[in-house]
């Protein structure tokens, strides 16, 4: 590593040659691609499909009648006992609140 810029110079370089040696192929290539005509496809004749016979109606069996059960007897329900009356509370009094005084209101200064 005598020559540490020789290989940052050598090797891009080098891959530059080789890229621009190789690419004389693809171009021939590319035109005998271009210039080669495609063989003719001769067209087949469709084939006819036979029609097909038609399917037999199938009859399906009637659905099984599923049995009614009977009603099951519920008991009545039994009535809920009346709760007593919550006693009376005595009304409370009115409580009157104490006035706010009024804020005191601040001079305004007019500006020239």
């Amino acid at each position: 590593m005598a020559y540490p810029h020789f290989s940052s110079f050598i090797f891009p370089l080098l891959f530059v040659t080789l890229s621009l040696m190789s690419s004389g192929g693809v171009v021939v290539g590319a035109r005998q691609l271009v210039e080669n005509t495609m063989p003719e496809i001769p067209e087949l004749p469709k084939p006819e499909i036979p029609e097909l016979p038609p399917l037999p109606k199938v009859e399906l069996p009637p659905l099984p009648q599923i049995p009614t059960l009977p009603q099951p007897h519920l008991p009545e329900v039994p009535k809920v006992p009346e709760l007593p009356s919550f006693p009376h509370l005595p009304d409370l009094p009115k409580l009157t609140l104490p006035e706010i005084p009024p804020l005191p209101k601040i001079p305004s200064v007019d500006h020239p």
